[in-house]
């Protein structure tokens, strides 16, 4: 079978588990050439054959990231695609390149933050786990923050305790007092319990 011919919707399967079993394949064999093939699909007008191109990419990187780090730039100009799925698609891409493409991406935050704020919860979900990683990093830790603080800042009150947790654990001791300040201000907005009890457990540990 051709590269396109083991894709979910070549086969008729609506589940992703071709797909899947694919970026496997691709990973394990370090095909560089059938990723390449992929991100040729991203441009084609077959929108299922679309969707199922920026899975297996996403997933080979979240399996071997380097597979996918020499198509970056493909990756940035999806992230204003019609086609939803391809957007956060190319954000949760992107998010895989956290530790080998940090550069791009610190380069790039503009044009991500833009991304996040107009596109999907995933779209928002995949720029703070990026956030989360540059700030992982000293030479990127000052210009995280600031994002990170902003998007805890802004994010829906849904978002906010899944954000909140995540960030928590990389946090370093200088940047504790601004993190509990912000999630502070935002728990009045929080109704549900269960989510303003994930926070006030945030809250307790860094404070």
């Amino acid at each position: 079978m051709t590269l396109s011919d083991q894709l979910a919707s070549s086969l008729g399967i609506r589940g992703e588990e071709p797909n899947i079993e694919l970026a496997t394949q691709i990973v394990q064999s370090k095909d560089a050439l059938a990723v390449k093939e992929l991100v040729s699909y991203l441009t084609t007008q077959k929108k299922a054959i679309q969707s199922d191109a920026i899975k297996v990419l996403y997933e080979v990187g979240e399996r071997n990231p380097a597979l996918i780090a020499p198509h970056f730039d493909a990756f940035l100009q999806l992230l204003d695609h019609k086609n939803n799925r391809l957007q956060w698609g190319a954000m949760t891409a992107l998010s895989a390149l956290g530790t080998v493409c940090a550069p791009q991406l610190h380069d790039h935050l503009p044009l991500l933050e833009k991304a996040a704020a107009a596109g999907s919860v995933i779209t928002r979900d995949q720029f703070v786990a990026i956030l989360i990683q540059l700030y992982g990093q000293a030479s990127y830790r000052d210009t995280a923050l600031a994002m990170i603080l902003k998007q805890l800042t802004h994010c829906p009150v849904n978002q906010l305790p899944m954000y909140a947790e995540r960030a928590a654990v990389v946090l370093i001791t200088d940047h504790q007092a601004a993190f509990v300040e912000v999630l502070f201000a935002r728990l009045p907005e929080v109704e549900k319990v269960s989510k303003r009890k994930r926070i006030e457990k945030v809250i307790k540990k860094l404070s």
